[in-house]
């Protein structure tokens, strides 16, 4: 089991990344429902920010690897949330919302935004998992000194 600066450095800054995208969308609806005086939310912005969370959970899976802890929980969330994006972005070509062709009602609406929701919970988990990693290898790290 490697513990070393690198799998710390690499859970630290995998999980900045991964909850990056969660915090900019809550941060940024706060902040525009306060100025607005109504509820202000980009929900789509977990999505457009998602390049972040890709590279943050590889970054988290590289040092669960080595740390050899979390590794179902990151790499099953890391698999699902990009399964849910690109499964709900290619669901929303298909059909014609993504471009307007269609309205926004009925089934194919409700599956993209089920998977969209579905990222957003798929993400969330992940940073879970990164906490724990980090919360772990800080921890056997502070063990082995």
């Amino acid at each position: 089991m490697k513990h070393g600066l690198l799998t710390k450095a690499l859970s630290i800054v995998g999980t900045v990344l991964v909850w990056f995208p969660l915090a900019a969308t809550l941060l940024t609806g706060l902040v525009g429902s306060i100025a607005r005086q109504r509820l202000r939310v980009d929900w789509l912005m977990p999505a457009e920010l998602g390049l972040f969370a890709v590279v943050g959970g590889g970054l988290l899976v590289w040092a669960a690897l080595r740390a050899r802890a979390e590794r179902g929980l990151i790499c099953g969330s890391l698999g699902a949330a990009v399964a849910l994006v690109v499964g709900g972005q290619a669901l929303a070509v298909v059909t014609g919302l993504a471009s307007g062709e269609r309205e926004p009602v009925g089934w194919p609406w409700a599956l993209v935004l089920a998977s969209l929701a579905g990222y957003v919970l798929a993400l969330a988990a992940l940073g879970i998992g990164g906490v724990r990693l980090v919360r772990s290898v800080l921890r056997r790290g502070a063990a082995q000194q």
